[in-house]
Parts: C-alpha cells; sequence; structure tokens
C-alpha cells in the first residue's frame, strides 16, 4: 500500500516536472510587450504609468459643451503603435491636464451607427489607430493625425490653441530629480 502511494506521489511529482519544463521551453508565448500587438490590459496603465486616463472623465459631447480644448485619442490595447503612444499621451497631460480635457476612446467601444453627431466621438474615427485630434475651445478641429504622433507636434498645436509662446520662445520647464519632499517644476540651468 505504501508503495503504491509512493509510486502515485512520484507520478505526479514527474507530471509537475514536465509542465514546468515545457513552460520553461517557451515562456514568452504567453507574455505581451511594448513591441507587439498581443492583450495584455489597460495600455496607458502598463505603458504610460498612467491609468487615470482611462475611462476618460468626460466624453467629447460634455467637453465641448463646457468649451474646453480637448484631445481626443482614438486606441487599441492591443496595438504596438498605441502602447508606443501612450507615453505621449501621458507626458501631455502634464502640462496641459489641467487646461484641457483628455479623452482616450477605445476604437472597439464606438458603436455601430449608420451616422454620428459632430458631437461624437464617432464621428471622427478614421478607421486606424493610433488616431488623435485636437479640438480648441470653439470645437474646431486643430489637428487630426492617424499613426504615431510626436510630443513636440501636438504641444505646438495646444501652444496654438491656448495662445502660449512657441517652444523655441518660451523657458522649458524641467522636473527636478523627484525625491519624497520636493518635485516641483524649476528652470534648468
Amino acid at each position: 500500500m505504501m508503495a503504491r502511494r509512493f509510486l502515485s506521489g512520484r507520478r505526479w511529482l514527474v507530471m509537475g516536472l514536465v509542465v514546468a519544463l515545457c513552460w520553461l521551453a517557451n515562456p514568452l508565448s504567453a507574455w505581451a510587450g511594448l513591441e507587439d500587438d498581443r492583450y495584455d490590459g489597460n495600455i496607458f496603465a502598463l505603458y504610460a504609468g498612467n491609468g487615470s486616463l482611462v475611462p476618460p472623465k468626460v466624453t467629447l459631447t460634455q467637453s465641448l459643451k463646457q468649451e474646453k480644448p480637448a484631445l481626443l485619442v482614438f486606441y487599441v490595447d492591443d496595438s504596438s503603435d498605441c502602447k508606443r503612444f501612450t507615453s505621449v499621451v501621458s507626458q501631455l497631460q502634464e502640462p496641459y491636464g489641467r487646461a484641457a480635457n483628455f479623452i482616450p476612446v477605445m476604437a472597439d467601444s464606438i458603436p455601430l451607427k449608420d451616422a454620428f453627431e459632430p458631437t461624437e466621438a464617432g464621428y471622427y474615427f478614421d478607421g486606424a489607430v493610433p488616431q488623435t485630434l485636437v479640438f480648441d475651445q470653439a470645437g474646431e478641429v486643430r489637428l487630426n493625425e492617424t499613426g504615431f504622433v510626436s510630443y513636440e507636434a501636438i504641444d505646438d498645436v495646444m501652444r496654438e490653441v491656448f495662445d502660449l509662446l512657441p517652444r523655441t520662445e518660451s523657458v522649458e520647464l524641467k522636473r527636478r530629480p523627484i525625491n519624497e519632499v520636493n518635485s516641483e517644476l524649476v528652470e534648468e540651468s
């Protein structure tokens, strides 16, 4: 009887080792990353460190009613292009997050309809991601680009919308190294 239990326990041990070896032989097949088109969760939280963007705090309709500039971004969670672009959106939220509405919209969540109103996000979707739009205070589209758009290109449009000096004429503010006491913006010397 004891010999039978020993063999049964030994069989489980061997099976466990076989499973572990199979997993170790090909561990990346189930893992997603920045450079692939696999789903691995909220890309704003994973790749931009800013999960607060999703879900957006307001819709495009609400933003247009507030007469507040908006950055509308269409994305999907399983696109390497969208994954790389999340950091640009997150960086833009730092200088413009209080003055503009940030509205990331998952392209898969756009309802299937024959027609959309100009106040609905689906009205502007071109069918490719990432797609970035900047609306001014009057609700006019000031930027509509598909694909990866640089921080500088979007920042230039945002500076026009907010009537700010061009980057070449303004003082660039940089963050000091972060510590527990101080994380204020300061002029770099």
